[in-house]
């Protein structure tokens, strides 16, 4: 999917633009719940006043510098065919990427960033509902028990209605966050009119002094800054959406203002309220029916932004599955018009447990808080690391046009993360395991791909010795077509080798099938195939799939019919291997590796589902491979 054009209508534009702003600012747009709150806790106790105005400096410069500059300003220039991401990051700096490789080095730290990214995806819907539901204990104090319950449940009917796809409710994601960003950014103005004085804090010594001042309270005082800025990623996944201009569009003509009055004006309440920390994006309100209208606002924007997150896991999953970094899982289409809104059971499963979880195990959005910040500090340097890379590899910059950039965003966010250091102790460990474990499968799907494929399917049978196989005089040709998938575009699969040891026999039509994935989001249709003839009634067939779409051989057997190749699909067979892992061998991988590859590749999903077969016509061939 490539992002919008230039020559885009008015109506289209502001569409596109109220799209942006109700799939792309969710998580960052829910921030102000929670984020001055605690930079504001993290104060210490004497000179408040000064306090306040150098947290709410550290907010507006972080937003500054991180979302306008490094994001829309800097890393959205490196799109992929329009896509971006952090795959698209790795695709850029790897064009010509040996696929059979193993991981190296940068390949291993983007997947820790991508790794990182399930850990926010657990974090951001339990903090985001939470922080919303906690508005109710400043409308009533008797319902702060019900808070974590109330919250579980909203996340159970989140992830329970996820199998629908977001075209429906997607409608409202736009207008619900127009209004968010209306409301908090207006009743953040009322404050600062009643208090001008906090818009000093625009003036960047204030954070400095703040820091310098007050040095044993910097690395919790940053860790909570950080926390303004949650979801600046997704500006970047999803660029492909809605394209650069408009999300420029929607940040800078509504996110970001009305993040901005938003916090000043809490800002402005604070130095009027100096001991009035708690709920201070609700105390903006006065009490009653417009808190309890907030309240409700709220919570709708926070299941937007949990959402949109949840997507944007799904979108990340089915990438690393087309590049080979992830087990086969099932797939499902929401939406018949557009391939993109997609869901994944089992993920969304691992999410919802995950998410509600954490919501029993914290309580309160401020102890989530407490552990939320490392996952998303981890994954920008990745981000800011991977860009810079791609400066050099892809577009050759001069050092001298590097490193004054990479100096300031490296110091800043290296800073980031050591200031989230000490959120260890204090729940961030969830995260770190999280992508722990999710980096361990990543790395051990494709090592162990890749040594299977360089044991069993970069075998040396040529094109000419399969003809010879297919003219012999003692192999019976019969009426029909086989395909036979084949791991490696060329030389000859192992399943048609055993095939014709085992019955003497070989289709009037073979097809050798491929399927490859390109380091492109998504391959034009007349560039989705290539079909040669080997000779013999034998055919080879290579399909083209970029790594945001999914392998349909049935429709892709249709157009290589079209092409020419004397297929008959309802009486056509499909040959698969069936990987049959045995461990104790020599492949050059550790051997828990081993032992958990053998596990992975039992549970995932087999090709002949993947690949969207009828299951009457498959037939597989069981191979015993020793790693």
């Amino acid at each position: 999917m490539h992002p919008p054009g230039n020559n885009v209508s008015t109506t289209a534009s502001a569409g596109l633009t109220l799209g942006a702003l109700g799939v792309v600012f969710g998580d960052i747009g829910t921030s102000p719940l929670y984020a001055l709150r605690e930079c504001l806790h993290a104060l210490p106790v004497n000179d408040r006043a000064a306090g306040i105005l150098g947290a709410l400096s550290l907010v507006f410069w972080a937003l500054v510098l991180v979302v306008c500059i490094k994001y829309l300003l800097l890393v959205m220039k490196a799109d992929n065919r329009g896509e971006g991401g952090i795959f698209a990051l790795l695709a850029l700096t790897h064009p010509d990427r040996d696929k059979t490789a193993k991981p190296g080095w940068f390949t291993l730290l983007v997947l820790c960033g991508a790794a990182l990214l399930y850990g926010e995806g657990v974090i951001t819907p339990a903090i985001s509902v939470l922080g919303a539901v906690e508005g109710l204990k400043s409308f009533d104090p008797i319902y702060e028990h019900y808070i974590p319950p109330f919250t579980c449940v909203i996340l159970a009917g989140l992830f329970f209605f996820q199998f629908k796809g977001t075209k429906k409710i997607g409608r409202v994601f736009g207008p619900v966050m127009l209004l968010w960003f209306l409301t908090i950014g207006l009743t953040g103005l009322w404050h600062i009119v009643d208090n001008p004085g906090v818009l000093a804090a625009i003036n960047p010594t204030h954070g400095v002094s703040l820091l310098c001042d007050h040095p044993g309270h910097a690395a919790v005082i940053l860790g909570a800054v950080v926390l303004a800025i949650t979801g600046t990623e997704a500006l970047y996944a999803d660029m492909s959406h809605f394209g650069r201009k408009y999300i420029s569009l929607a940040w800078y003509g509504i996110a970001f203002p009305g993040l901005l009055l938003n916090y000043f004006g809490q800002g402005a309440f604070a130095l009027e309220h100096p001991a009035e920390f708690d709920n201070l994006f609700f105390a903006l309100v006065p009490e009653g029916m417009p808190r309890l209208l907030l309240i409700g606002l709220s919570i709708g924007a926070a299941i937007i932004a949990s959402q949109a997150l949840i997507t944007g896991i799904f979108s990340l999953t089915r990438q690393a599955i087309q590049l080979g970094y992830f087990p086969r899982l099932k797939i499902q289409y929401t939406n018949a018009l557009h391939f993109g809104q997609i869901y994944l059971p089992l993920v969304n499963i691992a999410l919802a447990l995950g998410s509600i979880y954490v919501v029993l195990n914290f309580g309160s959005s401020q102890r989530l808080a407490a552990a939320y910040g490392i996952a998303v500090t981890g994954t920008m340097f990745v981000t800011t690391f991977a860009f810079f890379r791609v400066t050099r590899v892809r577009w050759q910059w001069a050092w001298w046009k590097i490193l004054p950039l990479a100096a300031i965003f490296v110091v800043m966010e290296t800073a980031f993360i050591a200031a989230n250091l000490h959120k260890i102790y204090d729940g961030g460990w969830l995260p770190i395991i999280i992508g722990l474990a999710l980096l361990a499968v990543m790395h051990t799907w494709k090592s162990g791909k890749t040594e299977i494929f360089r044991r069993i399917y970069a075998n040396e049978i040529t094109e000419d010795e399969l003809r010879k196989i297919a003219c012999s005089e003692r192999i019976a040709r019969v009426r029909g077509t086989g395909v036979f998938m084949a791991g490696n575009p060329t030389g000859t699969p192992l399943v048609l080798l055993h095939h014709v040891k085992a019955n003497k026999v070989l289709h009037e039509t073979v097809v050798l099938l491929s399927i490859t994935t390109e380091d492109v989001p998504a391959v034009n249709e007349n560039e989705r195939f290539t079909v040669s003839e080997i000779g013999h009634g034998v055919w080879r067939t290579v399909g083209h799939y970029g790594y945001m779409e999914s392998p349909d051989v049935s429709t892709l057997m249709e157009s290589v019919r079209d092409a020419g190749v004397p297929l008959k699909l309802n009486e056509a067979t499909y040959y698969f291997n069936r990987e049959m892992i045995i461990t104790g061998g020599d492949a050059r991988m550790f051997e828990w590796q081993k032992h958990f590859y053998s596990f992975l590749s039992r549970n995932a999903r087999q090709a002949r589902d993947y690949y969207r077969l009828p299951p009457m016509q498959i037939i597989e061939v069981g191979m015993p491979i020793q790693l």
